[in-house]
């Protein structure tokens, strides 16, 4: 057998009985023969005394004025927590480990502190140890610059580890562990009957992330992807299998009796957007549209779903950046309309492109349900669409039964 990497996050790791199925998933996989590299995040979640966000929280109550390399070091406090505890408890099942922080795990990164990116890994101190049998525990979500200095890789960091980790490794597989039994076809608290899906191909899911889908950063998927290693996300809690990232020729080992075409995988939202539209006067698109954009890009606002004409340029922000976005506009002498309060609702699916009919039954569900829809935009792979934040719920759900996605 090669080499496995684990990925555990604050959700497996924060209570004991939580940390009993964390070991209980390790042994299953060392009795399979794998060499284990185990990533972990922090534990908990904000208001628990390790989590990142009580870190953060407790740097904005003593004075609030922490530089941000100086928030990086103490951002890994967690990670090295979560580490040391998971280290321990193997040690005294008998099961020899060891603890790399991201650095000595041989993650080199820029310094753009706080959302750090990956220049580099480099694992020989990793193998070095997997060759004396050792488990070994990495620091998730950090890495350090070539000057030595701790960096942190931002949101869904430990992910994106775990992921460059297995193409550093040239690993046979990277076990995402979540508190959720794999990727499910729409947000379960939202739609009740949301099922598990057995594989998505590593495009499907990339897009759900980015769509809204918690459950694995895109940016993780994407390294997985580059490095053509397979990605399950699973459970920490059950013995299920979950969800398999992988390329669509794969998912022939899957099932025995080929593949189920289906058009659409999954759907996935974003809450809390405005609408911005700014009609551009006298014919003179062009030069306004640069304006608009470039002024966005100087204030550090990130703009989505874009539709331009000659016309006319429409597009989303966040609703807390809204009136930023508002005001710089209006600085420029342009006379902006907005709509807040909107979600982005996406259809999913690698087998949208080309299929007649899918936009079709997008507006049948919504109309039946007197949903408005605000704008509209697709891909190979996906078709969006904005509707009011007070229809988001019953957009989702409606979407998901028209696509019989409970099946």
């Amino acid at each position: 057998m090669g080499i496995l990497v684990q990925k555990f996050g604050g959700t497996s790791l924060s209570t004991p009985q939580a940390r009993e199925h964390v070991i209980r998933n390790v042994k299953r996989e060392l009795a399979s023969g794998y060499s284990l590299v185990i990533v972990v995040s922090a534990m908990g979640r904000r208001g628990e005394p390790y989590a990142t966000d009580t870190l953060l929280d407790w740097a904005v109550q003593n004075g609030d004025s922490l530089p941000e390399r100086e928030k990086d070091l103490l951002m890994c406090c967690g990670e090295i927590i979560s580490a040391t505890t998971l280290c321990g408890l193997l040690e005294n099942e008998g099961i020899a480990s060891t603890v790399l922080t991201g650095a000595q795990a041989g993650f080199m990164t820029d310094s753009n502190y706080g959302n750090a990116r990956i220049l580099d890994v480099r694992p020989e101190r990793i193998l070095r140890e997997l060759r004396e049998d050792k488990v070994v525990i990495v620091t998730g979500f950090q890495g350090q610059t070539e000057a030595g200095d701790l960096t942190t890789l931002g949101r869904g960091g430990s992910d994106t580890s775990a992921t460059a980790l297995g193409a550093a490794l040239h690993a046979d597989m990277v076990d995402i562990y979540t508190d959720v039994n794999g990727i499910l076809t729409a947000d379960p608290r939202i739609v009740e009957d949301a099922k598990p899906l057995t594989y998505v191909s590593y495009t499907e899911i990339c897009n759900m992330a980015h769509q809204g889908a918690k459950v694995i950063h895109p940016r993780a998927v994407e390294i997985a992807m580059q490095a053509q290693i397979p990605v399950r996300v699973r459970s920490t809690f059950s013995e299920n299998e979950g969800t398999l990232v992988t390329n669509p020729e794969g998912f022939n080992d899957i099932q025995s009796g080929g593949i189920v075409d289906r058009f659409v995988t999954g759907i996935a939202y974003v809450s809390n957007v405005t609408q911005i539209s700014v009609e551009c006067p006298d014919g003179n698109g062009t030069g306004v549209q640069l304006q608009i954009f470039k002024s966005m890009a100087d204030n550090g606002i990130s703009v989505d779903f874009i539709n331009v004409t000659p016309t006319e340029a429409l597009y989303t922000v966040f609703d807390d950046k809204s009136e930023k976005a508002i005001s710089v506009l209006q600085q420029l002498g342009l006379r902006p309309k907005s709509l807040s309060g909107c979600a982005k609702v996406s259809v999913i699916g690698g087998g949208i492109n080309g299929v007649p009919g899918i936009m079709a039954r997008i507006v049948e569900a919504l109309s039946s349900q007197n949903i408005q829809i605000l704008q509209s935009a697709d891909s190979n792979t996906t078709i969006w669409v904005l509707v009011k934040k007070e229809d988001m719920v019953q957009s989702l759900r409606s979407l998901h039964a028209m696509f019989e996605l409970h099946r």
